[in-house]
């Protein structure tokens, strides 16, 4: 079934959570962050530029939020800050409403890089310190990408104290069954129109 197969990659991304935040905080920061990610559903093959999967993901805002997991809320893509006359984009922002904190995620088509990590780091801080209120958990960063060397993820994630994991996708299709319990084109059109509005700093 399509939840059974979810449920095997959940909290499965290598991360620093266990680190950098305290338990059980930790433990439920883990289970937002799948390895891989299955984004069969954006009919995308071969490689693609960050700028097209980003789209692609938007487009199909319900399949995404289903993919991403249970209490995951969008907020914006490409979210602005201005810092002292510098300008910076994350590339896709969620509120995740049972844990009450706010996810930030970077896409990167390619490999794995260790510098990913740092600029990571630099967003959860813009995040935390712009956004985030007292009565939110630590804001955490999620880097999915093409490819990753495990071992190359987990010294990069060892450098850092912002709570952060590390994820890769796929395109590989779905079995048949899978395919039927996504919801039809026209759903899914109607949902991205409702919520477009809300897209902020394109």
């Amino acid at each position: 079934m399509l939840i059974n197969k979810s449920m095997e990659r959940t909290g499965t991304a290598p991360s620093n959570f266990t680190r950098s935040l305290p338990s059980p905080e930790s433990g439920l920061a883990q289970q937002s962050a799948k390895d891989p990610y299955a984004f069969e559903f954006l009919g995308l093959s071969g490689d693609v530029a960050e700028r097209d999967l980003e789209q692609a993901l938007m487009d199909r805002i319900v399949d995404t939020l289903r993919e991403l997991g249970p209490g995951f809320a969008f907020v914006g893509r490409q979210v602005h800050f201005d810092v002292e006359g510098d300008d910076f984009y994350i590339d896709l922002s969620f509120f995740h409403v049972e844990q009450l904190r706010y996810i930030a995620i970077e896409l990167k088509t390619g490999t794995f890089q260790p510098e990913y990590v740092g600029k990571l780091t630099f967003y959860v801080a813009l995040v935390d310190d712009k956004l985030r209120r007292e009565t939110h958990a630590d804001t955490i960063g999620i880097l999915i990408c093409g490819a990753e060397n495990d071992h190359t993820v987990r010294y990069a994630l060892g450098g850092s104290d912002s709570p952060m994991a590390v994820s890769t996708y796929t395109y590989e299709n779905l079995p048949a069954a899978e395919r039927q319990a996504l919801p039809a084109a026209d759903e899914l059109t109607a949902a991205f129109d409702q919520i477009g509005s809300n897209d902020i700093g394109e």
